[in-house]
């Protein structure tokens, strides 16, 4: 059994029994992304379809950037309540998620700088990422495991849809309320300074394998507010400035 064989074997079993396991030890990202579809596949999330909904980001913008398709059961319209979805840690990051107004394919992809790829753009949204993960060493996990786990993806909740528009993003305000902890506020506290610098890497690698993102097609972008904790039957309200809520319990 190959390295990717037995991370694919690991997930399955976490999934399906709802526990967590010792993480793999994998060479480098591709093999990564292999455990992704891997699982994927076994699981039918996708069909012969693109996905519809994924998450991207990077600490920085000199930072590698790394990619997760998310099952579509696992993202909700706001507001939401998890009920008995399966969380082991209920992490919580506010997110500003982007949608694709054009279906873009390799070709496309290719001719795009970061000004046109912006211009794919028609919607944008708060989003909730509730991270979650099937190693048992949680986020303490190696990079490589945790990006092979859909980027310790959980659950995705995504707000009101609003029209797109470049903004000084620098400015931008935001707050989280979660259950009955302090207010947690941030402004211009994204880790590439704009959620839209991720869309030239996404696409390009989306549709690497000849896939088409379909128009519709969703992107979150990383956090705003690093990773704050819940507990279950917490509510979580998030919000940015001009662009709108979310909410989960």
């Amino acid at each position: 059994m190959t390295d990717i064989d037995a991370a694919v074997s690991s997930l399955l079993q976490a999934r399906r029994l709802g526990i967590t396991i010792p993480s793999p030890s994998l060479p480098d990202s591709h093999a990564a992304y292999a455990v992704q579809a891997g699982v994927a596949k076994a699981l039918g999330w996708f069909g012969n379809a693109a996905p519809l909904h994924w998450k991207s980001g990077g600490a920085s913008r000199s930072a590698p950037q790394t990619h997760a398709p998310l099952p579509s059961a696992g993202v909700w319209s706001s507001p939401a309540r998890a009920g008995t979805w399966p969380f082991h840690l209920r992490g919580i990051e506010a997110e500003v998620a982007l949608r694709l107004g054009v279906a873009v394919d390799a070709g496309l992809a290719a001719t795009l700088d970061e000004t046109t790829a912006r211009d794919c753009i028609d919607a944008m949204c708060v989003a909730i990422e509730v991270v979650d993960s099937r190693w048992s060493e949680g986020l303490s996990a190696p990079p490589l495991a945790k990006l092979a786990d859909l980027q310790s993806h959980g659950a995705l909740v995504l707000g009101p849809w609003a029209r797109f528009s470049q903004r000084d993003w620098s400015a931008q305000s935001g707050q989280v309320r979660i259950g009955t902890q302090s207010l947690h506020e941030f402004r211009g506290s994204h880790s590439m300074g704009d959620p839209s610098f991720v869309l030239l890497a996404w696409l390009r690698h989306a549709t690497r394998n000849g896939a088409v993102l379909a128009a519709g097609s969703v992107v979150t972008t990383g956090s705003w507010c690093g990773m704050l904790r819940a507990q279950a039957g917490d509510e979580v309200l998030a919000e940015f400035e001009g662009i709108g809520t979310a909410r989960v319990t």
